[in-house]
């Protein structure tokens, strides 16, 4: 069985014979654990691979996405980079006062994408192949607005923040069938919704703005026969219902600090979770027997004939004996629970 197939069968609820793995291996990983990496791809080869985001016509940008100093990306957004290899954080507005709407205007460059290169590259891998960008409204009206100001502008509302998210969601969508027309087998959305112990805003605002955005990704996605992926980092419980309502198929989430035990019980079998291991305790400071715990518990609540993905994320702290641990101990229980038919 192909990765491709492994993983829809994963999605599908379908009794794959082996738990799909992916490893989000960042910059800083390369750097610091170049050996590591190098073993981890050896052993464990990814089963989803993101296709190379190829235009006809560059998006501007400016700088190294994960360089130190700063980058400015295709919406004119600027990121200050404080360490090599890791993600920056936007401090000054590309949009600080409501009258610089006036000159603002989506980058459209995104829109032309060289779809035969695209499928050139799903054509020469038998891997489950995930749309080489990201539809973030939430986070491009923190990006733009910056994090503070926009929560403020979600509170007050002005008729010019609607004006604004026109603008993001209709490119979005807009981008959204461009990869969907491809041979990719899912879109990748991302919004951070949460912090260490509940919502970043109001569920209310959640539901009335951003979920009906996400349903209409999701449709469109539905539309070419592709299944939605997203991640969203924090305690998001309140709204994981939401998003499966609004069609999320995979979700990236940080299920230890929500609790295994809970996600279990109220949404094994409806959504797949793919991943996350904890990176705040388990990645950073666990023994390898933790790990190994920590693995199987995963497996316990949340495994149904499918609806989950072995995935961790190698970056800042994470310990390369933890990170390889996660993804042995998987291959262990694939071979235990699944491949002898158990």
């Amino acid at each position: 069985m192909t990765s491709r197939e492994l993983v829809k069968r994963t999605l599908h609820f379908e009794s794959p014979p082996r738990i799909p793995r992916q490893a989000w291996i960042l910059p800083w990983a390369e750097t610091h654990h170049a050996e590591a990496v190098a073993r981890l791809r050896r052993d464990f080869p990814d089963d989803i691979v993101a296709a190379p985001p190829a235009y006809k016509t560059a998006p501007k940008t400016v700088g190294d996405r994960y360089a130190l100093g700063r980058y400015t990306d295709e919406w004119g957004c600027r990121f200050d980079i404080p360490e090599q290899g890791t993600i920056g954080l936007v401090r000054s507005p590309r949009i600080g006062r409501w009258e610089d709407l006036e000159d603002f205007q989506p980058p459209e460059e995104i829109l032309s994408l060289d779809k035969e290169a695209v499928n050139r590259f799903c054509a020469s891998s038998d891997r489950f192949v995930l749309a080489g960008t990201v539809q973030r409204p939430f986070e491009r009206l923190q990006f733009l607005r910056t994090m503070e100001q926009s929560l403020i502008d979600l509170m007050e509302q002005p008729p010019e923040l609607f004006s604004l998210l026109d603008r993001i969601h209709g490119l979005y969508l807009r981008e959204v069938e461009v990869w969907a027309q491809t041979d990719v087998d899912a879109i990748n959305l991302m919004d951070d919704w949460g912090t260490q112990s509940g919502l970043i805003t109001s569920p209310e605002i959640f539901r009335r703005i951003f979920k009906p955005m996400y349903a209409e990704y999701a449709e469109i996605a539905r539309s070419y026969d592709k299944a939605v992926f997203m991640h969203s980092d924090g305690h998001i419980l309140e709204v994981y219902p939401d998003l499966i309502e609004a069609g999320i198929e995979a979700l990236n989430s940080q299920v230890y600090c929500m609790g295994v035990e809970t996600l279990g019980r109220d949404f094994a079998g409806r959504i797949t979770f793919w991943g996350e291991m904890d990176r705040q305790r388990i990645l950073s400071d666990a023994t390898p027997e933790d790990v190994e715990s920590a693995v199987h518990r995963f497996w316990e609540e949340l495994y149904r004939d499918g609806g989950v993905i072995a995935q961790c994320e190698f970056g800042l702290r994470a310990r390369p004996e933890n990170v390889h641990k996660v993804f042995e101990t998987w291959e262990a229980i694939s071979q235990l629970n699944l491949r002898r038919g158990e």
